[in-house]
């Protein structure tokens, strides 16, 4: 496995990741994996656990179950919990089609994980969202309340200022990227997919500073009702602490929880820590 930063935004990949397969893997009971057909794409996803409380793993840009979740979904409570991860469409092995960042790229995110999560049988589910998987759960508690148990959301924002414009442009060209960090993404989506996807990226985030107070999900905070945990690493280079300090303000009933020395990656860094505290809140 290879890790790197992507100024902050942490992907982790798999030298030569399968193919995806169509049907379920017969390996036990409590694992699966495949894809389902959803709203006109083939969506990929992982499975594991047989626990009562369903929970949804939501990864970061251009990131996928295996890039983003590992330890999560290895090492979540199985009894416990039925965890589920997924490839967005255009990521990963949602592919095809090839990502685009239209002005609601979030908002179909969470069409589609709210649907994904329908066909495979779960009624109600709990959230757990990083990076900009975090503003996809957002959206997806705002808009259907009556589906979420509770949600988990770190390195994530609901707007974008001017400084934060400033992070994103200053990793916009891959080629100043070193060779070391280009390298395992560019094993998932070849050197000339990923460098177009990444400004894709770039240019797709962007385009929320035009809207008013750089809004991307402002208006929906004070929509979210279930229980929510804000995790916050404080050397976060990518989420300046005015985030996190917002999102607290406007969800009501939410938490905020600091971790000193984490960074954007937090859930990989300091993975022990991060699956209890997540165990802890979801269980209470």
């Amino acid at each position: 496995m290879a890790l790197f930063v992507l100024g902050g935004r942490l992907l982790k990949c798999a030298t030569g990741i399968k193919t995806a397969m169509t049907a379920l893997r017969p390996c036990c009971s409590s694992v699966a994996s495949g894809k389902q057909h959803i709203n006109g794409v083939d969506l990929y996803y992982e499975q594991k656990g047989r626990g009562k409380h369903a929970v949804l793993l939501i990864p970061g840009a251009l990131g996928s179950t295996r890039t983003d979740f590992g330890p999560q979904l290895n090492s979540l409570n199985k009894e416990q919990f039925t965890v589920v991860g997924w490839d967005p469409r255009g990521y990963g092995q949602s592919r095809p089609p090839d990502r685009d960042f239209p002005s609601d790229f979030f908002e179909r995110d969470a069409k589609d994980a709210v649907a994904l999560m329908k066909a495979l049988g779960f009624d109600k589910f709990s959230l757990l969202g990083w990076s900009d998987g975090g503003i996809t759960a957002l959206i997806v508690a705002a808009r259907n309340p009556r589906l979420i148990s509770k949600m988990v959301v770190w390195g994530s924002n609901a707007f974008v200022s001017q400084d934060d414009l400033k992070l994103y442009e200053a990793v916009r060209d891959v080629s100043k990227w070193s060779a070391r960090m280009r390298q395992p993404m560019e094993e998932v989506y070849g050197a000339e997919m990923f460098a177009k996807t990444w400004e894709g990226w770039v240019d797709g985030i962007a385009q929320f500073a035009h809207r008013p107070e750089g809004s991307i999900c402002l208006e929906l905070l004070p929509l979210i009702t279930c229980p929510t945990l804000i995790v916050h690493g404080e050397k976060d280079p990518m989420v300046p602490s005015f985030h996190p300090q917002h999102l607290l303000k406007h969800i009501k009933g939410s938490r905020l929880h600091l971790m000193p020395e984490g960074k954007h990656n937090l859930h990989l860094r300091y993975a022990n820590e991060f699956n209890r505290l997540v165990e802890d809140f979801l269980q209470e």
